[in-house]
């Protein structure tokens, strides 16, 4: 297992990040996992022995249960604190009846940081997340909030989900003005069939040196080979009841048939190439994989062992290229102007 640094800070996580979204049977979330505390430990038992060192949970994961039983496997297995990074988030709705349980005010966060420290069973959160957007909540009261419990050593860094490019710079602008701890960290969508990160997203990331924690890489199972062009797949696979993230199943396609001879080559898995490509991608800090049996477990970590060949990255970036779209095309154009110094004649 490699490990790299987590955007600008000196913060060392695993590039695979064992996410516990499969933990816990509550509400729709029994659709995604369902897992009890017995496989649960097990997997992190799994993870952790095989170099992982980084998990990432959140409070709306099973209403809590996932905090709840991932806290139970880390106590259980006694892994040592100061050789995990624990990540969680809060913005989901916990309580539908409550009129505060939900959002990111400083009344909700102060609340949720709480609970998951409990369920978790942990003193402190190494890396606490906004988990999406709040249209509600001025992002000052929200980051004034964050600033608060790193400073009272309930947090150690803070990061976001599922923002677009602007809400994510202003949310570093409003930190810089006032001096508070900022984002250092960025969880999204992004697979070698679902690119549209690389628009917006990723520049700002290199610009402004944050770490990306990559969801979902496998776009929910339909990159693992196992899918036809039909849509069916495995009994009791989580696309074929649970038909998210969205992506573009034409291209997907497209990228898994580019995927296969490779795996061929390299004699593993499809799944594992899709990883691969990930882990060659130099804005990405981790990429977070889940599973529900110790096979799949073992099939994902496999691919910090693969090193694509230059050639295998081409032909993956050409199957899930992106259209060109204004203005990257005119900025592209623009970038050529620069590309040489100038000569006189």
């Amino acid at each position: 297992m490699r490990y790299r640094l987590l955007g600008r800070t000196g913060l060392y996580v695993s590039e695979l990040c064992l996410g516990t979204m499969t933990f816990g049977a509550q509400g729709f979330w029994k659709v995604i996992g369902g897992l009890g505390q017995d496989v649960a430990t097990a997997l992190v038992k799994q993870a952790f022995e095989a170099g992982v060192n980084f998990f990432d949970s959140a409070n709306v994961y099973s209403l809590g249960e996932s905090e709840t039983l991932t806290g139970i496997a880390l106590k259980t297995l006694g892994l040592p604190r100061d050789e995990i990074v624990v990540a969680t988030k809060a913005t989901g709705i916990m309580d539908e009846h409550a009129a505060n349980g939900r959002g990111q005010s400083r009344y909700h966060l102060m609340n949720q940081v709480d609970a998951s420290l409990k369920r978790l069973q942990l003193d402190h959160i190494d890396l606490y997340q906004l988990h999406g957007f709040d249209p509600l909540t001025p992002l000052e009261e929200s980051l004034s909030t964050l600033n608060d419990l790193v400073r009272s050593g309930k947090v150690r860094y803070i990061g976001l989900c599922n923002m677009a490019a602007w809400q994510i710079m202003k949310g570093l602008a409003i930190s810089d003005k006032h001096h508070w701890t900022r984002f250092e960290s960025v969880q999204a969508y992004y697979t070698v069939a679902g690119r549209d990160l690389e628009r917006e997203v990723l520049p700002l990331l290199a610009d402004q040196q944050l770490g990306l924690m990559v969801w979902s890489p496998l776009a929910g199972g339909l990159l693992s080979g196992k899918f036809g062009p039909d849509g069916k797949g495995p009994e009791g696979a989580r696309r074929s009841s649970f038909d998210f993230p969205v992506v573009d199943k034409a291209r997907a396609f497209r990228c898994v048939d580019a995927m296969r001879p490779i795996a061929r080559r390299h004699q593993v898995p499809v799944a594992a190439v899709a990883l691969a490509w990930l882990l060659a991608r130099p804005q990405v800090s981790t990429v977070i994989v889940g599973a529900k049996t110790p096979e799949q477990l073992a099939d994902n970590l496999g691919a910090s062992r693969i090193e694509l060949s230059p050639e295998e990255l081409g032909a993956l970036d050409e199957a899930g290229a992106l259209a060109p779209e204004y203005p990257g095309w005119m900025l592209a154009m623009q970038g050529q102007y620069r590309a040489k110094p100038p000569v006189k004649a």
